[in-house]
């Protein structure tokens, strides 16, 4: 029987999850479609009930419903647990739905792809202390990268994921600017790196170490502020298209057992957002 799969969220129109789903599925030969459904808030419940009814094999949750979600599954992998936040969801064969969160460590795999796997023991600022700051801190560590400082607007949203973490440090931004020089790996986590954003980057790129690599999460534009930034001060650059690619191909992996070919999505993302 075919199988089928879907991305909730509000909006959803401007997903890429569809296109790059149904590739995969086209380029793997299996029998199976993806496809978007725009959930408001106050339909989640019945969203769910109704996708496993309908026999959803799987779907993936966008925003706002990463965290709302929670109390309509059954089970929590660890991560998504400690994270309070999914953005997978699988329909096992009893009838269960298990929540994963694969936002962090599509980041990781996106970082090691650009930079190999020998910078575990390097310095590595973190941006930001929301969501998707939150989500990839616990990914580096569950990866092996050990040396994390946090940093944010407010300091103590920083303290608290320190505190879950149990190891690394928060600093003001402040702080973090003038001890910049002692990190190999900048991490961008924020809505600054959004073409329309009307934040700007708190933290001057002025101390950045020569050759250091400078990661952000946004992936539309490919380049943003952050990256340009970075780049006029020759750090290696890694866009945010990887982690978006990656999170859904440990997805596909969750739902289907496969991995699918992520350097050829890439390519043809990337090829789309630079036209």
């Amino acid at each position: 029987m075919k199988k089928w799969f879907a991305v909730i969220g509000d909006p959803i129109a401007h997903s890429k999850s569809p296109n790059m789903h149904n590739t995969w599925f086209n380029e793997m030969n299996i029998d199976a479609a993806y496809i978007p459904i725009h959930v408001k808030s106050e339909d989640l419940e019945n969203a769910v009930a109704s996708l496993k009814i309908l026999g959803a094999s799987g779907w993936n949750v966008t925003i706002p419903h990463k965290q709302t979600i929670i109390p309509y599954l059954d089970e929590l992998d660890p991560l998504a647990e400690k994270m309070g936040a999914v953005n997978t969801v699988l329909h096992l064969p009893d009838g269960r739905l298990k929540g994963y969160n694969t936002d962090g460590a599509g980041f990781v795999h996106s970082l090691e792809e650009v930079i190999g796997k020998d910078k575990k023991n390097q310095g590595v600022l973190l941006i930001g202390a929301g969501g998707a700051a939150r989500g990839i801190a616990f990914a580096l560590k569950q990866f092996g990268y050990h040396n994390l400082t946090i940093t944010n607007r407010t300091v103590e949203k920083a303290e608290e994921i320190i505190y879950e973490l149990g190891e690394g440090r928060a600093l003001s931004i402040k702080e973090a600017d003038q001890l910049l020089d002692n990190f190999g790996i900048l991490i961008q986590s924020t809505s600054a790196g959004l073409a329309n954003s009307e934040f700007k980057l708190p933290l001057s790129l002025e101390k950045l170490q020569e050759g250091a690599i400078a990661a952000d999460i946004v992936y539309n534009p490919l380049m943003t502020p952050f990256l340009l930034e970075a780049q006029m001060k020759n750090a290696k650059i890694v866009n945010g298209l990887g982690m978006f690619v990656h999170q859904g191909a440990i997805a596909f992996n969750y739902w289907l057992g496969q991995y699918p070919n992520t350097n050829n999505m890439i390519k043809r993302l990337t090829a789309e957002l630079s036209s």
